[in-house]
């Protein structure tokens, strides 16, 4: 059977490769069993297929590979070509395991275990314990670690293919809020208004990046509910602000989008004072956060950088973080741009990398409703860069 190595899978085992060298961990060691059961996250991105009985995907900081399968998931693996020693067993993998092992010597063994990092943590108590007594006997039991330093990197460093997947997930949210910003009028419900979304979301085949009942959600006006809500029978008026939290699934990637219109009431041409004030004093806040968002810095300075901006044009600050990183699931990762509170814990500490991609996002409430931003950026080299197309204005509707 030929082989085409996937070339998204290749990217990212070359990286974990790179990253183990740079942390000065030796091997990292996938152990998972039933993952249309039990997800185990990291699947997604070193081996990119599910697998049934016990499997052990070894990588070193070398760039070794090889793993270790039932019998009935040999073929799958070998159709990725990705890794080059694939060992299919029926009784016991411990034999074929031990030797990979043996093969590296590594004095340091990262297993997938975490405290904070839910991407890092996909080892079950159970295969914890189940894979202590593989090892029972050798040297390498005693050499464990956590893979949370490394899964955060890998997941976080977006690869060119990942990249790619991401943008064009945010190019169709776009082409959607086109299509949508074309069908808005007043007097429609959210409920009619979140069916719209869906369908075209349907109609270019794409899903939602989190759960369909409330993806896009919708906050028609002052008094709709706010938050991680479905929506409701609220009319959509003349006067009023619709803010949408809309993202799509492409292609396994995910995008994440807010945006605001103004419908017009007969006569005008601009949303009233107060609502341009609010954009204005968001939009500034976000950019305030762009200029400080670049490698290196912690994700609190970011946030801090847009709430002082916000406060300074007069308004409250926002009771959450200014970003989150986004890839595989719409909040990804392990790094977060957000504020020094406890319920963060040690996310908005982690250092930006280049190649992580963030949301920038926050809200201002107003007498006819909410003004709300969310960009989606790239980090390079020196700084960011958009992938999705900013909203500099209010989107007016007028009828």
């Amino acid at each position: 059977m030929p082989q085409t190595k996937s070339v998204l899978i290749e990217e990212k085992l070359k990286q974990a490769a790179a990253i183990l060298c740079k942390k000065g961990i030796d091997a990292w060691l996938t152990f998972c069993r039933e993952t249309s059961e039990i997800n185990e996250p990291v699947l997604k991105l070193i081996a990119g297929t599910s697998v049934t009985w016990d499997s052990a995907f070894l990588l070193g900081a070398g760039g070794d590979r090889g793993c270790v399968v039932g019998r009935l998931d040999v073929n799958a693996l070998k159709a990725l070509g990705n890794y080059p020693e694939v060992i299919g067993y029926d009784e016991s993998l411990r034999g074929h395991l031990v030797r990979l092992l043996d093969a590296l010597n590594p004095k340091t063994l990262a297993i997938n275990y975490s405290e904070s990092n839910t991407a890092a943590d996909g080892l079950t108590h159970g295969m914890y314990l189940k894979l202590l007594g593989l090892l029972e006997g050798t040297p390498y039991a005693g050499r464990l670690v956590s893979a949370e330093d490394v899964v955060a990197a890998l997941r976080g460093r977006k690869s060119a293919e990942e990249l790619r997947r991401i943008t064009a997930a945010v190019q169709t949210t776009e082409l959607i809020i086109d299509e949508f910003t074309a069908h808005l009028r007043p007097g429609r419900t959210e409920v009619q208004m979140q069916a719209f979304v869906q369908e075209r979301m349907r109609a270019h085949g794409v899903g939602p990046s989190w759960d369909a009942a409330y993806c896009p959600t919708m906050t028609a006006g002052p008094s709709s509910p706010a938050g991680h809500v479905g929506p409701t029978e609220t009319v959509i008026e003349s006067g009023q602000t619709l803010a949408i939290d809309v993202g799509v699934k492409q292609d396994d990637y995910c995008s994440d989008i807010q945006r605001t219109w103004y419908l017009a009431r007969p006569g005008e041409t601009r949303p009233p004072e107060p609502v341009a004030r609010a954009f204005a004093a968001v939009r500034g806040a976000i950019e305030a956060g762009e200029k400080a968002l670049r490698p290196g810095v912690e994700g609190w300075v970011v946030d801090a950088a847009a709430r002082q901006a916000l406060v300074g044009a007069g308004y409250p600050e926002f009771k959450h973080a200014l970003g989150h990183q986004l890839g595989l699931s719409a909040h990804d990762g392990s790094g977060l741009l957000g504020p020094r509170w406890e319920r963060y814990g040690r996310t908005p500490h982690a250092l930006v990398e280049e190649g992580q991609v963030y949301t920038l996002e926050l809200e201002v409430a107003t007498e006819v409703g909410p003004v709300t931003l969310e960009e989606d950026v790239v980090v390079t080299r020196d700084g960011c860069e958009y992938l999705s197309r900013p909203q500099t204005e209010v989107l007016v509707v007028r009828t």
